[in-house]
């Protein structure tokens, strides 16, 4: 166990809550935060924006191939965190929900606990603004029979858990 400071990278799709890409380095740079933003947007995407924070690693470079790739480019102001609300929601949730209650050893390990929450972010966790649907959608089960009881099924590692019908024996 090393407690050195690791940052998270993420994209998020304002309009179904999504998380579209997300990453985890000791050291960014303008160069790094380019390349995460290839692996987001591989191909022409349906977006027209891109907002992001007031930090020194969104550069030249950055808008410049934010504006290559069609995405208009939005900086928020100066520690006006209420500007782009979306995402400091998820990094808020994440916190709350996953990195409150588990110690990352290395950058591997916060990588793969990221990827199972968003996993579960998307499939089981519900949303408020999504009408109580998760990101990805899921369908209403109706209660199939009298008898059936609800069974919980554990996710990560048992932090959270996703519910669903179980018929009767």
């Amino acid at each position: 166990v090393t407690f050195q400071l690791l940052y998270g990278f993420f994209v998020i799709e304002h309009g179904r809550r999504k998380v579209l890409h997300c990453n985890v380095t000791r050291y960014p740079t303008a160069d790094w935060v380019v390349q995460q933003l290839r692996e987001a947007f591989p191909e022409a995407v349906p977006y027209r924006y891109a907002i992001f924070d007031h930090d020194s690693k969104y550069d030249a470079e950055v808008i410049t191939f934010l504006k290559a790739t069609g995405l208009q480019p939005k900086q928020t102001s100066v520690q006006a965190p209420w500007q782009n609300g979306v995402a400091e929601r998820w990094v808020g949730t994440c916190r709350r929900e996953i990195l409150d209650h588990v110690i990352p050893l290395n950058e591997p390990h916060l990588r793969r606990f990221l990827r199972d929450f968003i996993h579960y972010y998307h499939q089981d966790r519900v949303h408020d603004s999504l009408e109580k649907d998760a990101p990805n959608g899921r369908p209403v089960e109706p209660k199939p029979a009298l008898g059936a009881t609800v069974d919980s099924q554990p996710r990560l590692g048992g932090l959270h858990h996703s519910y669903c019908w179980r018929a009767a024996a």
